[in-house]
């Protein structure tokens, strides 16, 4: 016959396992949080900013010319090209909220010329 309390769960073993789930949460949580903040600076650096806009246009164009020369479809460059200059543009723009939703729609334009690339390319 079995023994049905070694059988039940274990509650304490659970709930030690949830606590300690919980302190890494909770000093993770600040660890992150100081973490970002002391970094902020960085994030909101214009010449990040703009380096990384930089480099995902050049390698966007690149991306996009090397689809269309694998199967020679054009409407999913021209739309990412629409994508790439909306990017370009924002480029010019002051760090602001419509630079960031300019930059949004360039880049959501520039993804979705990327996805015909590869549905083209299959």
């Amino acid at each position: 016959m079995p023994n049905i309390l070694a059988m039940r769960p274990n509650w304490d073993r659970f709930a030690i396992g949830l606590s300690g789930l919980c302190a890494i949460h909770c000093a993770g949580t600040l660890l992150l949080l100081g973490a970002v903040s002391s970094l902020a600076h960085v994030f909101t650096s214009p010449l990040i900013h703009e380096g990384g806009l930089a480099v995902a246009i050049i390698l966007g164009a690149v991306a996009l010319g090397m689809g269309a020369m694998k199967h020679g479809q054009l409407v999913p460059v021209a739309i990412g090209s629409l994508g790439l200059g909306v990017m370009i543009g924002a480029l010019s723009m002051p760090h602001s909220e419509e630079e960031a939703i300019y930059n949004i729609l360039g880049v959501g334009t520039l993804a979705l010329g990327h996805y015909l690339n590869l549905l083209k390319g299959c």
